[in-house]
């Protein structure tokens, strides 16, 4: 859905969600579909209002964060995408930009700095847009979960996010 790329390389790929590093490359159907359990995680929220489990895929190369859940409809309740590390490249944290074009699911997307805590979330984006969503500071990874389920368990910005290799 969203993607992420240097906004240099947004220009010169297909737009997708991007980050500051804008990973745009549509194409078919996300390979995530079919993906064994080895390309998926547990990730739990940890804050104020509880904890918070669930089980997404991985987006860990550049290709893979540049096609995200984009074209995808069927995210589990539970379910999204984590994009770690952030950037695929390496290098350490760095500001990411995403948007949500080819992606036809609203999102909630986290932003998570080194530390593991939540920088900024960003809630119920808009399908297809083509609109920049900045992280507003470097971020170590990126969680994207369905719509909505931020706001219906409580997650804040400042939260703790954790997940397995």
């Amino acid at each position: 859905m969203l993607r992420i790329l240097a906004a240099a390389m947004l220009m010169a790929l297909v737009p997708a969600c991007s980050s500051g590093d804008a990973f745009g490359s549509g194409g078919a159907a996300n390979a995530a579909d079919g993906e064994d359990a080895a390309n998926r995680v547990t990730v739990t929220i940890e804050g104020a209002n509880g904890s918070h489990v669930f089980h997404v895929e991985v987006a860990r190369t550049e290709e893979e964060q540049a096609r995200g859940l984009m074209f995808r409809k069927d995210i589990p309740k539970d379910g999204g995408m984590l994009f770690a590390p952030y950037p695929a490249a390496g290098g350490g944290p760095k500001p990411a930009s995403f948007w949500m074009k080819n992606t036809p699911s609203s999102l909630d997307i986290l932003f998570i700095r080194a530390d593991h805590s939540i920088a900024r979330l960003t809630e119920n984006t808009v399908p297809f847009s083509e609109a920049p969503i900045p992280s507003g500071e470097p971020v170590a990874a990126v969680l994207e979960i369905n719509a909505g389920r931020a706001a219906e368990l409580g997650i804040n910005e400042g939260d703790k996010v954790t997940w397995g290799k």
